[in-house]
């Protein structure tokens, strides 16, 4: 059974507009409650970030999970009510506090308070963490830097390498899965909390290459195809294109996202969110190479000219070179 991806083009970019529009409206939110689209890590913002784990060998330590509520008061009695606040871990016996720079004085005295508060902090376990604002804005300003510079690369190695127009619908895929993964995570922000760091920049610059490459791929092919066949519909040799690319793009997509499926479930904290950054990234740019770049361009190519004739009129065959389609002029 061929897959007939023209057929229902719309369906496809409802889905992606959907999920698109409602990361945007997730980042728009954002925006309002703490001024950013995502919620930042200390590698953007600066300032000091503790993870604190009650010491369980201590008898009663961790008979009921930490209170947010008490949590507050005590880091509003050292006057740090700014602070965000995550209780963390399944039975919530350790929290992360994000705050503004602390020196070691201050640090410790907010430590004691929370101590006599909730119960002693295991000291193996606790975790500080200090950037200043200067180095935030750097990693910030070279992380987009580095995101421009690759989208330019692509473009000017695809209009090289293609036409205009498959060169800009491959920028379109390659905005949109961005945007779904910038999307995703300003709504897992908004709902869990979860802060993108300097790895998110690097995950996205993975992601454009890896969706690029696939798109390239069924690009490459739909251009064979016109070539062998010019006088075949670009529909039908779009959806013959995915098609033959169809195994080639799942099985690219599946051995990729297994290995970082067993990173999100079993590397840790440091690289969970990194992993599933690029999960949702190729999975994303598995589905617009797919989807959205191919049915795009069959769209354009459609308003742009005529398909090309299947019946001779007044004694010329359509293999005249009268009846020649523009779509296989590359």
């Amino acid at each position: 059974m061929k897959l007939n991806v023209i057929k229902r083009r719309t369906l496809w970019w409802f889905i992606s507009g959907t999920v698109i529009i409602v990361g945007l409206l997730s980042m728009l939110i954002s925006w309002q409650q703490i001024g950013a689209p995502l919620r930042p890590s200390l590698d953007f913002v600066g300032g000091t970030r503790l993870q604190l784990e009650l010491d369980c060998s201590q008898p009663g330590s961790c008979d009921r999970p930490i209170e947010l509520g008490t949590v507050r008061q005590a880091i509003d009695a050292q006057g740090l009510g700014n602070s965000s606040i995550q209780i963390v871990g399944e039975q919530r016996h350790a929290l992360s506090i994000r705050t503004s720079k602390l020196d070691v004085d201050r640090r410790t005295a907010l430590e004691n308070t929370l101590a006599a508060a909730i119960g002693k902090f295991d000291p193996l376990k606790t975790q500080i963490d200090t950037v200043g604002p200067t180095i935030g804005r750097q990693l910030f300003t070279s992380g987009l830097l580095a995101l421009l510079a690759a989208l330019f690369g692509i473009i000017a190695y695809l209009s090289i390498r293609f036409q205009f127009d498959y060169a800009f619908f491959a920028i379109v895929a390659l905005l949109h899965d961005v945007l779904v993964t910038v999307g995703v995570f300003s709504i897992f922000g908004l709902v869990a909390g979860v802060e993108v760091d300097s790895l998110f920049i690097v995950a996205l610059l993975t992601i454009i290459g890896f969706s690029v490459n696939d798109t390239v791929v069924i690009y490459d092919r739909i251009r064979e195809i016109l070539r062998q066949k010019p006088h075949q519909g670009i529909d039908n040799s779009v959806n013959d294109a995915v098609n033959q690319t169809l195994t080639r793009s799942i099985n690219t997509s599946l051995t990729t996202t297994l290995p970082l499926l067993a990173i999100f479930l079993f590397g840790g904290e440091t690289l969970k969110y990194f992993a599933l950054a690029l999960i949702i990234g190729f999975i994303a740019g598995a589905y617009s190479s797919i989807f959205v770049a191919s049915t795009m361009l069959a769209w354009w190519r459609e308003k742009r000219s005529p398909q090309p004739m299947t019946a001779p009129i007044d004694g010329l065959s359509p293999s005249d070179s009268s009846f020649e389609s523009n779509e296989s002029d590359f």
